[in-house]
């Protein structure tokens, strides 16, 4: 399925800046660590070779009795198998892709040539049927500022930029670099949001998450005016021709995870991502009791009551976009 995702590499570079806001939770529970991305796959042994391949530094476990990628840092990716292809169609759920922080991008392109297997995945520019495949080889913006900027003589920054590859089941990885001496490690997962700084208020809200500073609105949100309109200019490089909506913008943190996300990009409203490639995300917390007497008290929808993990439990919520959430019960 043709893939319909799309990045900047001048956003892309904000979205990573650590600096962090204090979250205004209104639970007195400690936040979730990040546990696990949990993704459906025909072929859960051959998938997660495939990311062994292409990033060393991972090892194949198993957790709660799953197949599973043990990203550096300790985190999951699990997998569940099915007999049929999972839908990818990015623009149906809330989940876009996940991503990898590497040293080198750059150093990574050409590793990935010697791979076969990879199939890179090219970002247009604003010229039909130009491409790149990383994103610091286009001038970045909107189809005004992109000409404008040629008719300067403008060149591309080239260096640093950010470059995706289909991974196994029509997943998207992207790679994000250059930063050296940094560990080689997942870390973020990227979404749509129907209202993005609703959902970042959901977010602090309900799971007393941090929010990252520079991905906040500078003019503080209520739920009273939470609801911020998508800006009406697409912006490339993207990955398709038609460019991508990057306003607004926000971002969470758990551990050393991002969630980021763009407003939703179609018109059609985001649907339950349960039974897609990426199924859920799961989060760590302490006391599982006590985080569904308060999730429940305060209304989340509870798509799955608790149940049993492995030798854990678990409860499965709904986000604001209809993203399905694990929270992993972890002593």
């Amino acid at each position: 399925m043709k893939n319909r995702m799309l990045l900047s590499a001048g956003i892309l570079a904000a979205i990573f800046a650590w600096t962090q806001a204090p979250a205004t939770a209104q639970t007195a529970l400690p936040p979730p660590g990040f546990h696990h991305l949990h993704l459906n796959s025909v072929d859960p042994d051959a998938a997660i070779a495939f990311y062994i391949r292409q990033f060393p530094a991972s090892l194949r476990t198993t957790w709660g009795g799953l197949p599973a990628l043990k990203a550096p840092t300790n985190v999951l990716i699990l997998f569940n198998k099915v007999d049929t292809p999972p839908a990818a169609d990015s623009l149906q759920t809330a989940f876009w892709h996940f991503g990898w922080v590497v040293t080198d991008v750059r150093k990574k392109l050409e590793f990935y040539k010697t791979h076969p297997e990879v199939k890179l995945s090219p970002m247009y520019t604003t010229v039909d049927g130009e491409v790149v495949y990383v994103s610091s080889d286009a001038i970045p913006g909107t189809r005004a500022q992109v000409e404008e900027a040629k008719a300067k003589g403008v060149k591309p920054a080239g260096g640093p930029g950010v470059m995706y590859i289909a991974g196994p089941d029509n997943a998207l990885i992207e790679n994000v670099g250059n930063t050296p001496g940094v560990m080689e490690r997942f870390n973020h997962v990227h979404l749509w949001q129907e209202d993005p700084f609703c959902a970042q208020l959901w977010y602090q809200k309900h799971l007393n998450a941090t929010v990252v500073q520079d991905r906040a609105p500078a003019t503080p949100m209520t739920e009273a005016n939470c609801q911020v309109p998508r800006g009406p200019d697409p912006s490339w490089p993207a990955l398709e021709p038609e460019g991508q909506f990057r306003t607004p913008r926000a971002a969470v943190e758990f551990s050393d995870v991002l969630l980021t996300w763009y407003a939703r990009q179609g018109k059609e409203p985001l649907v339950g991502t349960r039974g897609h490639v990426y199924d859920h995300i799961g989060l760590s917390v302490s006391d599982l009791d006590a985080w569904v007497a308060e999730l429940r008290s305060v209304g989340v929808t509870i798509l799955r009551e608790p149940y049993r993990l492995g030798d854990t439990r678990a409860v499965m919520i709904e986000g604001p976009s209809r993203e399905a959430l694990e929270l992993v019960e972890v002593r």
